[in-house]
């Protein structure tokens, strides 16, 4: 779990420079608008005006950049984990006590799914265009279709 929690922090630490000035400029586009400008000339005070006028009109756009920026953080962490930097497979005796208990990862499941379809079918792992049959063949069932010369 440390290894999981060090993970997101460093991804973290990678990613906040986007968001930041994405919330950066936003506001500062924000604090220019009329209803920012009509409150300060009434006199409130920075902080209310921060927090009742320009925090909901920014909200959003801080949520959707938040929902976008979660895919790159799971193929960072997919990518560390296929690199042998991430997350260990589950031992068997952590298996064996259930399946729940494990950590959640999604660059976890995909590289032991990526690793159990290697296994499964070593034709798809060789790589595009190969068919994982002898050369002069179109196929590995070519023998069984085409069955034997006849002379």
């Amino acid at each position: 779990i440390l290894v999981y929690f060090g993970i997101t922090i460093i991804l973290g630490l990678f990613d906040w420079t986007g968001l930041a000035r994405a919330v950066r400029s936003k506001l500062l586009a924000l604090r220019e608008e009329d209803f920012a400008t009509a409150a300060v000339l009434m006199g409130a005070k920075p902080s209310r005006v921060i927090f009742r006028h320009l925090l909901p009109g920014f909200t959003s756009h801080l949520i959707a950049s938040a929902t976008l920026s979660i895919p790159g953080m799971i193929l960072g962490e997919t990518a560390l984990s296929f690199l042998g930097l991430g997350l260990r497979p589950p031992r068997a005796r952590a298996l064996a006590r259930g399946p729940g208990l494990a950590p959640p990862s999604s660059g976890m499941a995909i590289t032991l799914a990526s690793g159990r379809l290697a296994v499964a079918a070593p034709s798809a792992a060789a790589g595009p265009g190969s068919t994982g049959s002898p050369p002069g063949t179109t196929g590995p069932s070519s023998a069984r279709v085409t069955g034997p010369k006849s002379t």
